[in-house]
């Protein structure tokens, strides 16, 4: 003789209460989901941010020991690329040394010669905005002035470097 569960009369819920609980389970899915949303959201853009920043520094930091080391400096074109830098090491080897930064399209590249031999091309950066005003050198005799922006999906990074080459350039 179990008890009954449901007694006379009871008929269990309502329509409006169904449609209350399912409203409310509504909100509370939609909230989560649109924490969720934010979040990854942010992911990608923390993401971008961190490879400009990282293309940007690659660019100066390359450019920027070329151009230490350098005796030559020229500086063509209207956004001052192709940037040639030469150089003489000093010491007991005395290799000859050309180096040629191109802007191609997004790509920084890089080449170099060793005493007049074949031209080894590396990519420095990507992403670089090729436009003359974000993206440029100008050589004005005594100190080279580096400006780089990288952009990666909205996220964007610029940095200005004037380096001065080693004495007799």
């Amino acid at each position: 003789m179990g008890t009954r569960l449901i007694h006379k009369g009871q008929k269990g819920f309502s329509l409006i209460e169904l449609v209350i609980v399912i409203a409310i389970v509504g909100f509370v899915t939609g909230g989560l989901t649109m924490t969720i949303m934010q979040v990854f959201n942010m992911d990608a853009r923390t993401r971008n941010d961190m490879t400009a920043v990282y293309q940007v520094r690659q660019a100066g930091k390359l450019v920027s020991q070329d151009v230490l080391q350098s005796q030559g400096v020229n500086a063509s074109g209207g956004s001052g690329f192709p940037l040639t830098l030469t150089w003489t090491d000093e010491g007991g080897a005395g290799d000859s040394h050309t180096v040629i930064y191109t802007l191609s399209g997004s790509r920084l590249h890089r080449g170099e010669s060793v005493n007049g031999g074949n031209q080894t091309v590396t990519v420095v950066a990507e992403h670089i905005d090729p436009d003359p005003i974000d993206t440029y050198c100008a050589w004005d005799g005594e100190v080279l002035t580096f400006m780089v922006t990288a952009t990666v999906g909205e996220q964007s990074e610029t940095r200005i470097y004037q380096i001065k080459p080693r004495p007799g350039s």
